[in-house]
């Protein structure tokens, strides 16, 4: 009968041989650290045959593989089966959880922005918490993937998050119910007579196309022409690159939206717009915070670029790299970053993002919620007595909404220059 040391120096003496291929490369083109790959072969023994617990020599190469990927990036991860699975679901606008996009940073698991009306929403989790513990499981000890998996089960069931917030000493339990999440990504409404207001919480498979619709609906509602667009990309997670594009590409006449540039020729790619603005360049302002990442940090810096938009808000998050998934053997895979975006102007925006042309904070006091607020000002039907009651009501309605007023104010400004200009020309 073997030994577990024996057993150990043999599994060890696989994975030599196992990675003799990789070796034999590396002698032709220094590729590859011998001497490291041996001494990994070495210490995988000395772990298995030594460590306090026994433990299962997939597993111990399960962790080391996860320690590469976290040694690289907050966003490269290992997906096991399930994870796999799951990711493949996340991009069709209906899946189980919490509703939240989150990110890894030192050890810990940081919100991105959870998505309009879902648990987490409403539980009021915010863009820049850390979530310290999952059901009392510290997330240090876990990578993401697994720690995505935990936050994910059967519709109805408990889940509790410890929450470590800015400006507040002490950590908060938060309870949460998961559910089924259906992503209602596109909302409009009519602000004001002339000027339309879109709310897109993230970019999935038919963002584009229910986004053109409802364009379109608040045209015609609004006989045929707008005055300006508020697109209000606030809290918004990001999502698929194309969704991106094609909604760059709505409000463009022409330009670049997007580049991609990583190391390998064939991940360099640049994005272009076609002619026709839906808009015909009637004006627009975008809303940004800190929750307005990747996808929605695109379309901000397009438009920024090319001088469509007027971004209002807040430094955005700074998620501009592309994750590539990789399949690799028995239904797991990679998400590995490949790539990372940057705007026409060649401004990268990883770890930078998109800086508003104004700045704007949500509120004086720093705490209000402008959601429930700017749902009255749409679920309320417009005063019958006429525009000048519409905009009071507005104004009522929206004053603690710091940055949807500058908005709103900016394009009236431009809706009047744009007429002195007009009857000039006449």
């Amino acid at each position: 009968m073997k030994t577990p040391v024996k057993r150990s120096l043999l599994f060890c003496l696989w994975i030599v041989m196992a990675i003799s291929p990789a070796l034999k490369a590396a002698e032709k083109n220094n590729s590859l650290p011998i001497e490291e790959l041996q001494m990994f072969a070495e210490v995988f023994g000395k772990i298995k045959a030594d460590y306090v617990e026994e433990i299962d020599e997939k597993d111990l190469l399960t962790y080391a593989i996860n320690g590469m990927l976290a040694g690289l990036d907050a966003h490269s991860t290992f997906l096991e089966p399930v994870g796999y699975k799951q990711m493949q679901t996340d991009t069709d606008g209906q899946f189980g959880g919490l509703g939240i996009e989150v990110t890894k940073e030192n050890g810990l698991i940081k919100v991105v922005a959870p998505i309009d009306g879902t648990p987490a929403d409403e539980a009021g989790l915010q863009s820049g918490d850390f979530i310290v513990e999952i059901d009392g499981v510290s997330v240090l000890k876990i990578p993401l993937s697994e720690a995505l998996s935990k936050m994910r089960g059967e519709p109805g069931t408990e889940i509790e998050l410890t929450i470590q917030r800015e400006g507040v000493p002490d950590l908060l339990q938060v309870e949460l119910v998961r559910s089924v999440i259906q992503i209602q990504s596109v909302r409009s409404e009519l602000l004001a007579p002339g000027l339309g207001y879109l709310r897109l919480s993230s970019f999935q498979s038919g963002t584009a196309q229910h986004m053109r619709v409802q364009i379109k609906a608040l045209i015609d509602d609004n006989e045929g022409s707008l005055d300006g667009l508020v697109l209000d990309l606030r809290n918004n997670p990001g999502g698929i690159l194309s969704s991106a594009v094609e909604i760059s590409d709505m409000f463009l006449d022409g330009g670049d939206i997007v580049s991609i540039k990583g190391r390998i020729e064939l991940s360099n790619k640049t994005y272009s717009a076609q002619p026709g603005d839906i808009l015909d360049a009637k004006p627009m302002v975008i809303l940004v915070n800190g929750g307005s990442a990747s996808a929605s940090e695109i379309v901000a810096g397009a438009l920024q670029d090319h001088k469509r938009a007027v971004i209002v808000g807040t430094n955005t998050f700074g998620k501009g790299s592309v994750q590539s998934i990789i399949p690799i053997n028995y239904g797991r895979a990679l998400k590995l970053t490949t790539s990372l975006y940057f705007t026409p102007d060649d401004r990268v925006i990883q770890k930078k993002g998109i800086a508003p042309d104004i700045m704007a904070q949500l509120s004086r006091d720093g705490d209000y919620d402008y959601w429930e607020d700017l749902e009255q000002v749409m679920d309320d039907p417009e005063p019958e007595e006429g525009a000048e009651q519409s905009e009071t009501t507005l104004a009522q309605r929206l004053r603690g909404d710091n940055q949807l007023l500058q908005a709103v104010n900016l394009l009236k400004g431009m809706r009047i220059i744009g007429s002195v200009e007009e009857s000039e020309q006449s």
